[in-house]
């Protein structure tokens, strides 16, 4: 019965939220590239067999693959789903059918296609979160603590779970991102914290201190040692729908700017590699929300996860959308293409770091949930 349970709460809502966002993503891509003649011989939800699938009017196949861990949208002429090759048969094309291949558009229309998936995932994030504004007010992320991290300044000074925190050394406390910005800026590592607790209000004065990660590795800096918990508020107010989209948009801009200071931190030492999560992270919150939360909180973690999906595929990785992007400013300013033994070089080098990354996200996740497990 647990197995099931699991399953109802874990794999079907991550299966329904990363096929939506794959489908969202690709859709961007395939919109686009019709829209400047390029023939799109498959769209796929998912990798290897096929499950399902059928073949529309203008001759692209649409399928449900086996595995459901991303998709794509391959282009008459690629000589794989990433579109980095060629195929043989494009030497025999007329000038007519070169018309509708990818490889052969100018770089700026190689750019819009290469564009289109990311920025269908924000427009999906932005309209997500206008319908929300729009029915049920603004959402903020509350300053409560979900996880005090064992050893770390907070479990000393005796901050508990579910405790929210009002105030850091005089400065208001408003959502859960502002306890990050303060913490940065106490000066010496000092910190006066208010916080409720039920009915009662405490004033704690304490020194931060580096805590070690689930892999053991020391923080570079002081921190508070607590973690969010997954879910949003909702703040009432009574917006209109251009006023629902503003704020949306701004919201979707607020995120994208969080999270690229978050990976500039990583970058450059301030935070620890241990809050990189894969897959299996993704089917563990998914899951999280569903089981605790509901639908709502679930579709703003889908929004929330769709602008970092089209945020990741901006990063200027080959393979990723980014990377096409780049190859074909650089081919823009230098007036001619790359040669194919060098784009192949370079796909080949963004292969390798993404499987990295992914390696090293998974078995983040894989440290993580075991010491979920035997915590």
């Amino acid at each position: 019965m647990e197995v099931l349970s699991n399953i109802l709460y874990y794999v079907v809502p991550f299966l329904v939220l990363l096929g939506i966002l794959v489908f969202v993503h690709e859709l961007g891509h395939f919109w686009v590239a019709r829209l400047l003649g390029v023939k799109v011989d498959e769209f796929s939800i998912g990798f290897g067999k096929e499950l399902w699938g059928r073949t529309d009017k203008k001759g692209t196949h649409w399928k449900i693959a086996a595995v459901p861990l991303g998709g794509y949208c391959k282009f008459f002429g690629d000589e794989d789903a990433a579109s980095a090759g060629e195929s043989e048969k494009l030497k025999d094309l007329s000038e007519e059918e070169k018309k509708h291949v990818f490889q052969f558009l100018a770089p700026s229309r190689k750019i819009l296609i290469a564009v289109a998936g990311p920025a269908a995932n924000y427009l999906f994030a932005i309209l997500v979160f206008t319908a929300v504004f729009f029915c049920f007010g603004k959402m903020t992320f509350p300053p409560v603590v979900g996880e005090v991290i064992e050893g770390g300044a907070a479990a000393k000074a005796g901050i508990m779970k579910d405790d929210r925190i009002l105030a850091i050394n005089g400065h208001e406390i408003n959502d859960f991102n502002d306890i990050r910005y303060e913490v940065d800026l106490a000066a010496d590592g000092k910190v006066k914290l208010e916080l409720l607790r039920g009915d009662e209000r405490k004033v704690l004065n304490f020194t931060l201190e580096t805590i070690k990660d689930e892999n053991g590795v020391e923080t570079p800096k002081p921190v508070l040692g607590v973690k969010s918990i997954n879910v949003v508020e909702m703040d009432y107010e009574d917006l209109s729908l251009w006023e629902a989209f503003r704020d949306a948009s701004v919201e979707s801009w607020d995120i994208t700017v969080a999270t690229l200071r978050g990976v500039g931190q990583m970058l450059t030492g301030k935070r620890g590699g241990e809050e990189v999560g894969g897959i299996i992270r993704i089917a563990e919150m998914s899951g999280d929300i569903t089981k605790q939360n509901g639908i709502f909180d679930f579709v703003i973690f889908m929004a929330l996860l769709s602008i970092n999906l089209g945020l990741i595929n901006l990063f200027p990785i080959p393979l990723l959308d980014g990377g096409h992007i780049v190859i074909c400013v650089v081919e823009m300013i230098m007036r001619k293409e790359m040669t194919l033994r060098l784009k192949e070089w370079l796909f080949k080098a963004g292969f390798a770091l993404i499987m990295a990354l992914m390696v090293f996200a998974t078995w983040n996740d894989i440290v993580r949930l075991v010491n979920r497990w035997f915590a």
